[in-house]
């Protein structure tokens, strides 16, 4: 903390201005704040699990094995440099092999399991009309920069990461020992831009009425009349009747141009991709080319992450819940489950609670809303059920190859559901991943293992700042089962208009005026928050600390808690969630969170929410003068009175 700054101007200074001050980002990181903090530690004790695996001399197919073997196939740089790009033979084979259109939609469809290169993405998820079945799914992709607008914005800053960009194609094109790398720099330019333009942008994917477009196979044709969807389906390896489709006019317009594109420009599109998706995973002239784009440019890194922490991550991506099952044994407390599990019913009654007082929703909406909470589902710390790794088979020396057999066994693993009953105890993170989700179509949270340690979460610290912590992040999660995307979803997970039309029209009142704040903050440059694209996180946060300051003090009986070391509960509660959002960031990583993130830096996480709340003003005695004050009128209210 800097108690010399005032906490009724700048309270993420006065809770975090020390730790910002001694607090250097480390040369490997692009940002650096708690939750680096918490991915740091878990990232330790995954290295430690892996390399002991690797030391071992394990049996043949055995979970040990598997771990090490693919940890020491990321590690043997010695023969990685030796192979070059002839690992990606096949492949490059594959692609210049390529004579027309008919030829490129069959090898998008043959390649969905890799996803490289691919502008047309199919997958199976929960139908989110008809949460106890699964669907296909139809998506944009196709781009190598982070979003639509790197390529469209007219200014100088895209202008110079497209300049890097293409400088990078065209040493990957060098490195392969290919001739015009300079103008098939260009050429994939000119094709991600023609995709860019048709992309829709961020805030449009976040309607989930407007991504949910069901179509029988006819429709599809129709649609998409200058593709062969049986024959693209075959390619993929699965069937399909019906499919959602998320961007109706993307894929209109992705059918007038694809034939449009000249077949050349397509293979070196595909060229290009295979390699930049594979660059580090080659020898080390790909591998640092590949860094010095996305990690220098595009976040302003200085050094690569060390090969180990690599080679682990390597491990994770593609046998987490194995390796999870490890880190379980070894690193998580049982008495975390069942202090969480208190914790979220506390939580879950505050909402109860705050639901049934709102004066804004009619009576028919708050029981629906009240079921749709009754029905929340936790899963705390583990999975019931692991993930099963049969279908890997993992080699010491084929990296690539145990690549591509990893990505094929998830690929038939997701694409295998359909028509299958919903596996209700299938987790999307493993438990040593360092975040929480809400699904909408689960009407579930789940919160990893590796989150709930400090400074999140503390079995041994007193409850004010653990709620103010963990609870608000446990509030966040629930809350995002009632934000302006997960509202729409009812107590089943289905995709369902529950609301009347005068309660959804003072809902979004309330939720424009979140938009309006954090469109007013600036953290960069002339770079402004987009409140649009952010306002599920912002609803979920606002929702998150009220939800846990009413819980704390339901957890006290609402009577008057000690004061410690000189500040009240209610001070400390606060102190707990400012300090959670302690983060810095490079400039070159902040720019790009403000244009493609829904999160809100740190700094804005906590000030956004906490000058919105009259407890606040109480704690900190905030008074009209001060900046962190807002007229009443304009202070956003959603969930709570």
């Amino acid at each position: 903390m800097d108690t010399t700054v005032n906490p009724q101007d700048n309270f993420y200074r006065y809770a975090n201005g020390s730790w910002l001050e001694r607090t250097d980002i480390p040369s490997d990181r692009s940002r650096y704040g708690s939750f680096d903090e918490l991915l740091e530690t878990a990232e330790e004790q995954v290295l430690e699990i892996i390399q002991e695996m690797s030391d071992r001399n394990a049996e043949e197919g055995s979970d040990a094995q598997k771990m090490g073997d693919l940890y020491q196939s990321f590690m043997n740089t010695e023969q990685i440099n030796e192979l070059g790009i002839s690992p990606l033979a096949p492949e490059i084979e594959q692609i210049n092999s390529i004579h027309d259109h008919d030829d490129l939609l069959l090898f998008w469809g043959k390649t969905q399991k890799y996803r490289f290169g691919n502008p047309l993405s199919l997958f199976v998820s929960q139908n989110q009309m008809q949460a106890d079945q699964y669907i296909t799914y139809l998506s944009q992709s196709g781009l190598g920069l982070p979003d639509r607008e790197y390529y469209l914005r007219d200014n100088e800053q895209s202008q110079q990461i497209i300049d890097q960009y293409k400088t990078m194609i065209s040493e990957f094109w060098n490195h392969a020992g290919w001739e015009n790398g300079e103008q098939a720099a260009e050429t994939v330019l000119s094709v991600e831009k023609q995709i860019a333009e048709s992309h829709w942008t961020r805030v449009e994917n976040r309607d989930r009425q407007a991504t949910y477009n069901k179509m029988s196979l006819p429709e599809l044709n129709e649609l998409t009349s200058n593709i062969d969807w049986i024959e693209f389906s075959d390619a993929a390896g699965f069937k399909f009747d019906e499919i959602v489709v998320r961007q109706p006019t993307y894929f209109s317009a992705f059918n007038d141009y694809f034939q449009k594109i000249d077949i050349d420009d397509w293979k070196q599109y595909l060229n290009f991709h295979l390699i930049r998706s594979n660059a580090s995973y080659l020898s080390s002239e790909f591998d640092q080319t590949n860094f010095n784009f996305y990690g220098r440019v595009m976040n302003g890194q200085e050094e690569q992450r060390s090969r180990e922490k690599r080679g682990a991550s390597t491990v994770e991506g593609s046998l987490g819940f194995m390796v999870g099952q490890e880190y379980v044994n070894r690193h998580y407390p049982q008495e975390a489950s069942d202090r969480m599990d208190e914790m979220i019913e506390n939580l879950k009654l505050a909402f109860e609670q705050s639901i049934k007082e709102l004066e804004w929703m009619g009576e028919g909406t708050k029981e629906e809303a009240l079921n749709k909470l009754s029905n929340f589902e936790a899963k705390i710390g583990q999975p019931e059920v692991w993930r099963d790794y049969q279908c890997v088979e993992i080699e010491k020396n084929d990296l690539i190859g145990n690549l591509r057999r990893s990505a094929r066994c998830e690929y038939e693993r997701n694409t295998g559901r359909l028509g299958e009953d919903v596996d209700r105890e299938e987790w999307g993170m493993t438990p040593q991943t360092v975040n929480a989700y809400y699904s909408p179509t689960m009407n579930e949270i789940v919160f990893p293992a590796a989150i709930l340690q400090p400074p999140f979460f503390d079995v041994n610290a007193e409850d004010a700042v653990n709620y103010g912590a963990i609870g608000a992040v446990i509030g966040h999660e629930i809350s995002h089962g009632f934000d302006d995307q997960g509202r729409r979803s009812d107590g089943e997970g289905n995709l369902r208009d529950w609301w009347t039309e005068e309660d959804e029209k003072q809902f979004n009142v309330r939720a424009e005026q979140m938009v309006e704040q954090y469109n007013e903050y600036n953290p960069i440059d002339d770079m402004f928050i987009n409140g649009a694209l952010g306002l599920g996180e912002n609803i979920a946060d606002l929702g998150g600390v009220n939800v846990a300051y009413r819980a704390y003090h339901n957890s006290i009986n609402n009577q008057p808690a000690p004061v410690i070391e000189g500040f009240t509960a209610d001070q400390r509660f606060f102190v707990g969630w400012g300090q959670v959002w302690r983060t810095k960031y490079r400039d070159e990583a902040l720019r790009q969170q403000i244009m493609t993130g829904p999160h809100a830096p740190g700094r804005y996480r906590a000030l956004g929410v906490l000058s919105n709340m009259p407890e606040f003003y109480e704690a900190f005695d905030v008074q009209p003068s001060d900046s962190m004050y807002r007229k009443e009128d304009i202070r956003v209210r959603i969930w709570f009175k």
